[in-house]
């Protein structure tokens, strides 16, 4: 059995002092946000603790859907490679970037040079460091990780997935298929229509659901809408989960649900997999952890 852990949308805070001059571009509508909002629910120990609760679940790997910091400053990018060394090893975990973490033009590459380790495929997978989509064989599950982060203008959140990387994705999920893994995409916005507003949505859903429909997956994780929710996708071999947390920072009391992980139990043998899913929320009293949802998928 394999156990994999899922969180996302860690936004990582307190927002560091920011200089004037990297504000005067997208920034400032992110800079006003936090301040008036996101500080208000996303602070204090609640990612230490959620953290400290997964780990003693004991997975055997950790997937990380994006958005690991705010503005995408050179300081956070930083502070978010700190972090996911507290994380586990880069063996141990993989990671795809959100729309934060590209949040202006030249971000996307920062944050890939930083958390390089955390995102680079198997050294028998030709041309795959920095490339996406990467796979990582573990045990019996192959993640695959794809990028739907691009930069886009003030008040949008829109991601991105070419017909290139739609291309590279379609013939590794068929070899990894042929090679007999269970397959675990991860994706920062939703592969689903309506999942998301038209704002923050993903460009190239289609893409993603033909992917789907011709190779199949066992099973998919995003980010971004800060929500629990399971979709599924028409798959070669049957309907694909499509599944979200709420992010991972995200104390009780605000819009969104508290924050939360998932782990998935990965069984059985090819053409045969069997997929337990179990997630764990905070508690309102904001220092424990419940289950919150146990099914076979």
């Amino acid at each position: 059995m394999f156990r994999l852990a899922h969180i996302s949308d860690i936004h990582l805070g307190p927002l560091p002092d920011v200089p004037i001059r990297d504000l005067l571009s997208k920034r400032i509508t992110g800079y006003v946000n936090w301040h008036r909002n996101r500080r208000k629910h996303l602070f204090g120990n609640t990612l230490e603790l959620l953290l400290e609760h997964m780990q003693t679940h004991a997975p055997d790997h950790v997937a990380v859907t994006g958005d690991l910091v705010n503005l995408a400053t050179e300081t956070e990018i930083r502070n978010a490679a700190v972090w996911l060394s507290g994380v586990g090893k880069p063996l141990d975990v993989s990671v795809v970037p959100g729309n934060h973490d590209a949040y202006v033009p030249g971000a996307a590459g920062r944050a890939a040079a930083a958390w390089n380790d955390y995102m680079v495929g198997d050294a028998d997978v030709p041309s795959q460091a920095r490339q996406f989509p990467y796979v990582r064989r573990r045990g019996q599950v192959a993640i695959v990780g794809c990028s739907t982060a691009v930069a886009t203008p003030p008040f949008s959140a829109n991601g991105y997935f070419s017909g290139g990387q739609a291309r590279r994705t379609l013939d590794l999920l068929r070899l990894l298929g042929d090679e007999g893994f269970a397959r675990v995409v991860l994706i920062h916005h939703p592969p689903i229509r309506g999942a998301a507003a038209n704002h923050k949505r993903m460009v190239g859903i289609r893409r993603f659901a033909a992917v789907m429909h011709e190779a199949g997956a066992e099973l998919v994780l995003h980010g971004h809408t800060h929500l629990n929710t399971r979709y599924t996708l028409a798959g070669r071999d049957g309907p694909v989960p499509v599944i979200c947390i709420a992010s991972a920072s995200q104390s009780p009391g605000g819009k969104k649900p508290p924050a939360g992980f998932n782990l998935f139990d990965i069984d059985g043998e090819p053409g045969r997999w069997s997929i337990r899913h179990k997630r764990y929320a905070l508690n309102d009293d904001a220092r424990t952890f419940s289950l919150s949802l146990d099914e076979v998928l």
